[in-house]
């Protein structure tokens, strides 16, 4: 383990220069005494790592130092190509520079390694589109992704319920179940963007100053938290017997919102309390249920659901 460590100490130092003992203890998950113990380790063995002092300062190595300890084990070479699957890379037009990294790589491995591709697309493959989704990607994806890679301002014409032009700094795409969504600044406001909605876009030659602080995988989660929150402005009351319980899951879409669910009575049926996004949405969801689910309340949706089992019983006599 502590081989491994100071390995990682070197190869951090070596991809970005300056660390302090609090940042190099955080991306090895160690306190930062033994951050110093390991510092003290590496130079005994005559790694040139040395401590600059100041506000600025921390760890670095010597300008030009280069280690060799590069060289890739096998899990480490097929989580590598398990990385490079080829939908997203092809839906933002980049399956030529895709397959030239992808050879490359292969190239630079030594023989017994050179398996790791095929290993890894025999076991694993990435369908990201859900059931029934069109696996297209969107028309305008690629001109988006050229522009979120070099940093262009962009004007686009977005389709709510009328079409709206909004001029944008492109921050970063994300694929979310099959559907891509443009991250974005507008104005002073960070704004998300369901592509297939994108009618049009003129990239400008203009170029936007990225902000450093900008963690997209952070605004995303925290940005579908909020999403799920004010998506969920309802609750009903239902009791679901053991088969409705197990069925759930499939036909609610939101389901992975915590429901308050009780306790099984003597004939398996459970009483839960379940978030919506509105009564008419629950509806649609309860009929797919059947006779495994009985709406408690609010009491328009119970008379609803009393209707439609009314109706559907004619239909069967």
């Amino acid at each position: 383990m502590r081989a491994a460590r100071l390995i990682n100490l070197v190869l951090l130092l070596q991809a970005r220069g300056t660390m302090t003992a609090a940042e190099l203890a955080g991306e090895l998950e160690v306190s930062e005494r033994t951050v110093y113990r390991d510092v003290l380790a590496l130079s005994a063995a005559g790694v040139p790592v040395y401590a600059e002092q100041g506000r600025t300062g921390g760890y670095r190595l010597v300008d030009g130092y280069r280690t060799r300890l590069t060289g890739l084990s096998r899990a480490e070479a097929e989580a590598l190509f398990l990385a490079g699957l080829p939908g997203p890379a092809r839906d933002l037009g980049l399956t030529e520079p895709a397959r030239a990294a992808r050879l490359k790589m292969l190239a630079a491995l030594p023989p017994g390694l050179r398996e790791a591709s095929e290993r890894a697309g025999q076991r694993f493959h990435l369908d990201a589109p859900g059931w029934f989704a069109d696996p297209s990607p969107p028309e305008l994806l690629a001109e988006l992704a050229d522009a979120v890679w070099h940093d262009r301002v962009l004007t686009m014409v977005y389709r709510r319920r009328d079409e709206v032009t909004r001029t944008v700094a492109p921050y970063g795409l994300v694929l979310k179940n099959g559907v891509w969504y443009l991250v974005g600044k507008v104005g002073d406001s960070l704004r998300s963007y369901r592509v297939d909605r994108i009618v049009s876009v003129t990239v400008d030659d203009a170029l936007f100053v990225r902000d450093d602080g900008f963690d997209l995988p952070g605004f995303w989660a925290e940005r579908a938290v909020e999403f799920v929150q004010q998506m969920l402005r309802e609750t009903i009351d239902i009791r679901l017997s053991p088969a409705g319980v197990r069925l759930l899951r499939f036909v609610v879409e939101a389901v992975a919102v915590p429901g308050e669910f009780g306790e099984p009575d003597a004939d398996g049926w459970v009483h839960a309390r379940l978030p919506v996004e509105s009564f008419d949405v629950a509806y649609t969801y309860m009929l797919r249920l059947g006779p495994e689910v009985e709406v408690l309340a609010p009491p328009a949706l119970r008379e609803r659901m009393a209707g439609a089992a009314l109706r559907m019983g004619e239909l069967y006599r």
